[in-house]
């Protein structure tokens, strides 16, 4: 099916190019999102005669996008979690998730503008696509935690891994101080002299 382009469209074309895709790809996403028309002779001739304001428009557009990009790349945003001990959530980010994070610390993402490989399933520090415009990208950090404070140890470069290591290390410390405390107490016990040892005295 060959569709005109309104918009640039990633790894198919820029505005106004014709292109051939598949019908379904055409009717499901590029034609209800108005990022291309039918490619018929009255709709070519209808593009041409708004090529001028739709350039005018996307040159706005894509300035607007550029400045929110200038301001949101590099931010990085806390999603609270509950998860396993290994790491591995119960469930998983998505980029509703996303959205909601970013536009929760004051910057407006839709959902749809979040660009997710595979849903996130472990804590830790996620590196993740918001597609402002169609020319323009901003990355954002999702830190994903199962609480505030260990997400600020995440922030500080510690990974869920080594905290779950430095706790287990801790642990043990703590049970090896008590035995060494049991211990000591049972030498001291040792130490002190029994009534039936303690010497007969003489008292004739």
């Amino acid at each position: 099916m060959k569709v005109i382009l309104l918009e640039r469209v990633a790894k198919l074309g820029q505005m106004g190019d014709v292109v051939d895709v598949k019908s379904g790809y055409a009717r499901n996403f590029l034609l209800p999102q108005n990022k291309g028309l039918t490619a018929s002779a009255a709709n070519i001739a209808s593009f041409e005669v708004r090529k001028a304001q739709l350039e005018t428009n996307n040159l706005e557009s894509k300035k607007e996008a550029e400045d929110m990009a200038s301001r949101l790349n590099g931010q990085q945003f806390v999603v609270i979690r509950q998860a396993s001990d290994a790491g591995y959530l119960y469930g998983s980010v998505t980029t509703r998730d996303a959205a909601e994070a970013a536009t929760a610390d004051g910057f407006s993402v839709d959902r749809k503008q979040v660009v997710l490989q595979a849903p996130i399933k472990e804590l830790g520090l996620h590196m993740v696509t918001v597609r402002l415009h169609p020319e323009v990208d901003a990355e954002i950090e999702l830190n994903v935690a199962r609480s505030v404070e260990e997400a600020e140890l995440q922030a500080s470069g510690k990974s869920i891994q080594e905290l779950a290591a430095e706790e287990e290390a801790a642990a043990d410390f703590e049970i090896a101080e008590l035995f060494d405390d049991l211990g000591s107490a049972a030498m001291d016990d040792d130490d002190q002299p029994s009534a039936a040892s303690e010497p007969a005295t003489d008292e004739s």
